[in-house]
């Protein structure tokens, strides 16, 4: 069969399109048959195989499967659910590698593949190898196996080891080694209809405290609102359910669960680059000089506080294989993305899963003398647009960037550019970058006043005037 994949769906991190459009179930066979290629390479012939909730992944996943074990790849399934769940199952069964099936926050129609090699970075080249194989038929005939594991239970076990308030008396720490004492909590959940539903109904048992759950059943239709925890009308009925229940604070998982979304016990969103505030102090008062790493559309403020509290800060390119390939690089503790991927390499594996996020936060709330709003309230004030899309076409993003980069040189204005733009001066910044994931535009702005932050604007809305775009009333 002559196979070739639409070259939209190969991107920087992972596969994505548009399901009949863009990405198709043969598209997923021939997935399978290139990656088994790769792994028969590195001598590797064990994997997990994933898949969320969305319509068209059940088929995506059959025919995924029937590519890798024509190729003698030993596969298992592992089912239904978030991706961190698909990570977690390659270290606990000792497996080389694992591919979820997930369109992740992506519109419904849409799906793709996320991939992974233990101990081994996946992304960039290696995804654009797989359409060189598919070019070269450099295939692998064999007689590979598929059996059936369900993670579920020994993934929740796995996170709870690390909450301070089981539900249980008997899992709870002996109070001479623990004297701080149980906080009850009320925390509300939106699962948003995606596949973290389960393992959040699951987990919320067995933490101490009440819990609401919001959309835990899974559904590929998204019948509520979009699981896309980084834009504020997806957060609107948990803020709602927080205000009206009284909640400590609320949390919420994008499609495939893992990027966290987090609101406050007074309705106010805490974004990406503020909860990484709390996740470096909280770290860095027990691992003091800890690297920690964040995407370039992160605060200022986020870079201040942690070189305040005595950690290494990085800023890196958005996009979660990239930051997962520096952290083992820089051996970072922490790492994080305003999208609220999070990544945890102190006591965790390093990849990004927002249930186990969710631990984590639960112990710093748990533990301290302060709610969350308060702790928001204490942070330094800046002032910041949030994140900004403006659409565009795939082989326009990057020309955009580009024609920005000269213009910004032939000012004379000072920028950094390790993804995308990020001009700065001593009043804030903009950033514009390409998306990695869709045909848009991704921009922010940040200062230090509102004033200020309008003449950012200004000089923002000057540049893309410059290159002919549609100014976005954001930044209006």
């Amino acid at each position: 069969m002559n196979h070739k994949f639409h070259p939209s769906i190969l991107r920087a991190y992972d596969i994505r399109g548009v399901y009949n459009q863009t990405l198709f179930d043969n598209d997923a066979y021939f997935v399978g048959k290139c990656f088994a290629y790769i792994l028969k390479r590195f001598g590797k012939n064990k994997m997990a195989v994933a898949c969320d909730g969305r319509m068209s992944s059940p088929t995506l996943k059959e025919r995924l499967i029937q590519g890798l074990c024509e190729s003698g790849i030993s596969v298992i399934d592992v089912g239904l659910g978030p991706t961190p769940m698909l990570y977690f199952s390659v270290y606990e069964l000792d497996l080389d590698a694992g591919i979820m099936v997930t369109g992740s926050h992506n519109p419904k129609d849409h799906n793709g593949f996320k991939m992974m090699i233990k101990g081994q970075n996946f992304h960039g080249e290696n995804i654009l190898e797989l359409a060189k194989i598919l070019e070269n038929h450099d295939f692998i005939s064999g007689d590979g196996s598929l059996s059936y594991f369900d993670i579920k239970e020994k993934y929740v076990e796995r996170l709870v080891v690390d909450c301070a308030i089981l539900q249980s008396p008997s899992e709870l720490l002996n109070e001479l080694d623990n004297p701080i004492l149980k906080k009850k909590l009320k925390i509300a959940w939106d699962c948003g209809n995606g596949s973290a539903g389960e393992i959040a109904t699951m987990l919320s048992k067995r933490i101490f405290g009440e819990h609401i759950l919001l959309f835990n059943d899974i559904d590929g239709n998204f019948p509520n609102h979009h699981p896309d925890p980084t834009e504020a009308k997806n957060l609107q009925d948990l803020i709602a359910v927080v205000k009206e229940q009284k909640c400590d604070f609320g949390i919420a998982f994008d499609g495939d669960g893992d990027r966290i979304g987090v609101v406050d016990g007074e309705g106010e969103i805490i974004w990406g680059d503020q909860l990484l505030i709390f996740y470096a102090r909280d770290i860095l008062q027990k691992n003091p000089g800890a690297t920690i790493i964040a995407d370039v559309k992160a605060s200022a403020t986020l870079f201040k506080e942690i070189t305040h509290a005595n950690g290494v800060a990085v800023m890196w390119k958005t996009g979660h294989s990239l930051i997962k390939a520096k952290m083992k690089e820089l051996k970072a503790s922490l790492a994080g993305e305003m999208s609220g991927h999070i990544f945890f390499a102190d006591n965790y594996y390093g990849f990004d899963d927002a249930l186990y996020a969710s631990i984590r936060l639960i112990n710093i709330l748990a533990t301290s003398s302060q709610n969350l709003a308060t702790m928001r309230a204490s942070l330094p004030k800046s002032y910041a647009t949030p994140e900004i899309r403006i659409e565009t076409s795939e082989d326009q993003k990057f020309k955009i960037v580009d024609n920005l980069k000269e213009l910004l040189l032939q000012n004379n204005e000072n920028f950094i550019d390790i993804d995308g733009i990020r001009a700065f001066n001593d009043k804030g910044w903009w950033l514009i970058r390409a998306s990695n994931t869709q045909s848009v535009l991704v921009a922010r702005c940040e200062a230090n006043s509102p004033e200020n932050l309008d003449e950012i604007k200004a000089n923002l809305r000057q540049k893309l005037d410059f290159c002919n775009i549609k100014i976005p009333h954001e930044i209006q």
